[in-house]
């Protein structure tokens, strides 16, 4: 019996749709690119051109009461997330909502509320969970190569001197903006699926492009695990001049890993040069191999450890639709009560960092 077809349809067409979503819709076998909101088209940026098969829309209002529609993803910016998701639920659509989530775990909560009272259901589009790097690394961790893990270091350091003047450059109290929504929720929310939440967290906001306190640019969080537990350092900088950026360190009992370089996903998918389905989408250069280093009696030996074979950025998409499907709660990849704890982090991230202070979870 053939699989149900389900009418996907994307608020917003800017970057996060044309890159991040749209590409990945048209390779999973049980979604259909139904339909696109896009406010204002102009001649070099027309939804209507790239997808001519694909409804258009000018108003989300008019997609939530499109009852051919099943889902609705949510590609605007943040501060618009809570009341697209909220809609999209009570008009009974599932969601997939881009990171972060929404600007608060109170919000995040709210709309758990709705999901469940609709039965309708939420996921939330933390992709970097499938870099391979990070997959490859999880595996070492338990496949024991690394003992107890005593520290986890996760960079996203970048040269990258002229600050954004969307969202992403800019912390608002009340729109989910800056770095450590940005970048720090990818890597927050690595760090939460492998070790949960943290028994405090202190943080340290910083502009390292020029003097200014205004606009936090960058950050250092350390999440700490209590005696027993690993110490997570989250550090994102935009002033970091260097051949090899540093991704992962990892420490343990018996060993430690190394890894420089970004997983090349998102790379190729804006540069086109591989798209979803392809051979070669989200391999990686063997050169950029991680290292691993265990003792051997009294002596160090280094080995290369590739990574594993890309699931791919689709693997998300796949298991959000076997969710619709019939599996439930229990088959999202990526739940919202997961986006709400990673939040929780955030808040108390920033509280810190106001603070001076170590805040407890």
């Amino acid at each position: 019996m053939a699989s149900k077809s389900y009418n996907v349809g994307v608020i917003g067409y800017g970057l996060s749709a044309k890159v991040f979503h749209i590409p990945f819709i048209l390779v999973t076998p049980t979604f259909k690119l139904h339909s696109i909101v896009q406010r204002t088209p102009k001649p070099n940026d027309d939804a209507s051109k790239d997808h001519p098969s694909a409804k258009i829309y000018h108003s989300a209002d008019d997609m939530f009461a499109d009852s051919s529609i099943d889902i609705i993803i949510v590609t605007t910016t943040p501060d618009t997330h809570f009341s697209f998701t909220k809609s999209a639920l009570e008009a009974g659509k599932h969601v997939l909502v881009e990171k972060p989530f929404v600007p608060t775990s109170a919000e995040a909560q709210q709309l758990i509320d709705i999901s469940s009272k609709t039965g309708k259901l939420i996921c939330v589009y933390q992709n970097r969970r499938w870099d391979s790097d990070f997959l490859t690394a999880r595996k070492l961790m338990a496949d024991g190569k690394l003992g107890r893990v005593v520290e986890f270091e996760t960079h996203f350091d970048r040269y990258k001197p002229v600050a954004p003047e969307t969202w992403k450059g800019k912390l608002g109290m009340n729109d989910a903006g800056g770095v450590i929504y940005d970048l720090g929720t990818h890597l927050i929310d690595q760090a939460y699926i492998l070790f949960g939440l943290p028994k405090t967290v202190t943080a340290v906001f910083a502009n390292q492009r020029n003097d200014s306190e205004e606009e936090p640019d960058s950050i250092t969080v350390l999440l700490n695990y209590g005696v027993a537990g690993p110490l997570v350092t989250v550090k994102a900088g935009v002033m970091c001049i260097d051949t090899e950026q540093l991704r992962y360190w990892i420490r343990g009992t018996e060993g430690s890993f190394k890894k420089f370089h970004l997983d090349p996903q998102e790379d190729q998918l804006k540069a086109g040069s591989s798209k979803p389905g392809d051979s070669g989408f989200g391999v990686e250069s063997e050169d950029r191999s991680g290292k691993l280093v265990t003792l051997e009696g009294d002596t160090h030996k280094q080995t290369v450890v590739k990574n594993l074979k890309p699931v791919t950025y689709a693997k998300l998409y796949e298991e959000f639709s076997k969710a619709i499907e019939g599996g439930g709660e229990k088959q999202i990849p990526v739940k919202a009560s997961e986006a709400r704890d990673v939040l929780k982090i955030i808040e108390a991230a920033r509280e810190s960092a106001k603070s001076g202070k170590s805040v407890t979870l």
